[in-house]
């Protein structure tokens, strides 16, 4: 696959002030050459440093452009291959004709992510700083995009190196004690336990730090939920700013649930309108609701909206113990009519669940509210500790902390060196493939196919 060149549009899509199209590989300058000529007659093209010229069809030699054109050469590139830069006009349609005329030269269009595989697949960075490469581009927040960078910059792959290192040392320590008994080369069970310690507070932190990641890169499942026109849609709209969910007084409007994402201060949550838990009148209704039940279970959170100008009922509290192993903001909905409902009772019966008065309809409390889902939902971050943004690498950290969890358990239990150093051993692939030292043909596809062409 290293063998060919590739060629591709990097800036975004649409009309701009400035394009490029980037060219990779062994022939990424004859190819350049085909359809760019220096405007000085006979110049050559020096390494680093741009050249103005003319883009042309070669079949016609009619120019079309004018470009200004960068070589720079192996390895010292992204990509680690000779690479070629050619910047003109953002128009659309002169950008894919400078690609159509580069694969008619010899070039091949560049699979998404190409780019980044290739200097991946050349050492230049690893599978954690490609992740954080295309983590940076679609960054939601400032603060996730400087999270990135720091991953970019080789901190997550700096943190679990060392992590590495610490279970080689560990491991070779007691292989060593295994093979040569009667050397002096013996490390004490303490020692041990000691080094299995650190590693396992380490891999806690990093998997522990993934809620928050995902609220900064993906953003967090936020079910609306309660029962029928107590305003769930209402309340929708007014978070959203605009009106999505239909609203009537009649209950049961909403059948299906309804998904919208919303950013409050650096945080992205996906925001679910579900129909009201109640008996269902239609079929529809009852399915909406399977599906909403659903949702709130599999969800992050939920906001239980009460309809606080009725007397609370015994429904109402089944909500509150149904959803008390979730993180729920209790909400005490229409405060803009007169008040029914015994709030104080209810704080009372559940102390350990944050409630606010609102009135989803007039917009009181909603700025209160949006710093109330951001300090309930959204975890806390301490100094420049490491963020993981990624399912995968939390799965990935979460085997190796079964592997030293268990190998503690085997050593408190008096197992010997020959039994337990099998499962230490077994953190060291893994750490393998989370930096991708060891290669899954099928993750780089779903890690690189994320990203856009042309990078």
């Amino acid at each position: 696959m290293l063998d060919d060149t590739i060629i591709a549009v990097s800036t975004p899509l649409g009309f701009g002030g400035l394009g490029v199209v980037r060219i990779s590989g062994h022939s990424a300058l004859p190819i350049a050459k085909k359809i760019f000529h220096p405007k000085k007659t006979r110049q050559k093209i020096p390494s680093r440093h741009p050249v103005l010229g003319y883009l042309l069809d070669s079949s016609s030699n009619e120019r079309f452009e004018e470009a200004y054109l960068t070589f720079f050469p192996k390895p010292h590139t992204y990509t680690r291959e000779n690479l070629v830069e050619i910047s003109c006009h953002g128009s659309p349609v002169i950008l894919e004709e400078v690609v159509r005329l580069g694969i008619k030269a010899g070039a091949r269009h560049a699979n998404p992510g190409e780019f980044t595989l290739r200097a991946y697949l050349h050492g230049r960075l690893d599978i954690l700083q490609a992740e954080a490469i295309n983590d940076l581009i679609t960054a939601a927040s400032f603060k996730q995009a400087k999270i990135s960078f720091r991953q970019l910059d080789g901190s997550l792959s700096k943190t679990t190196t060392v992590l590495r290192q610490h279970i080689i040392q560990l491991l070779s320590q007691i292989e060593a004690s295994i093979e040569f008994p009667d050397e002096g080369l013996s490390i004490s069970p303490k020692m041990i336990a000691k080094t299995l310690q650190r590693a396992e507070n380490t891999v806690t932190k990093l998997i522990s730090s993934y809620d928050l990641g995902k609220s900064l890169s993906e953003g967090l499942l936020l079910t609306i939920t309660g029962r029928a026109n107590v305003g769930k849609s209402t309340l929708f709209n007014t978070l959203l700013e605009k009106d999505r969910a239909i609203v009537t007084p009649f209950p049961g409007t909403t059948r299906d649930y309804l998904q919208e994402t919303i950013k409050i201060r650096d945080a992205l949550f996906t925001l679910t309108d579900m129909a009201g838990i109640d008996t269902p009148a239609h079929p529809v209704e009852k399915e909406g609701i399977k599906r909403g039940k659903k949702l709130a279970s599999a969800g992050d959170g939920i906001l239980l909206v009460f309809d606080a100008s009725r007397k609370e009922s015994h429904e109402d509290l089944i909500l509150l113990e149904k959803f008390q192993d979730k993180k729920v903001l209790l909400l005490f909905n229409k405060s803009d009519l007169p008040v029914k409902m015994d709030r104080k009772k209810i704080k009372h019966l559940h102390k350990n669940i944050p409630s606010l008065t609102i009135s989803a309809l007039k917009g009181t409390n909603l700025d209160r509210l949006k710093e109330m889902i951001f300090t309930q939902f959204v975890p806390t971050q301490t100094g420049s500790e490491e963020v993981v943004l990624h399912l995968r690498q939390k799965l990935l950290f979460e085997d190796i902390l079964s592997c030293l969890k268990k190998t503690k358990r085997m050593l408190e239990e008096g197992y010997s060196e020959e039994i337990y150093v099998e499962e230490i051993r077994k953190i060291i692939p893994i750490v393998g493939q989370l930096t991708g030292e060891i290669q899954d043909e099928d993750v780089l596809t779903r890690i690189f196919n994320r990203f856009c062409v042309g990078k």
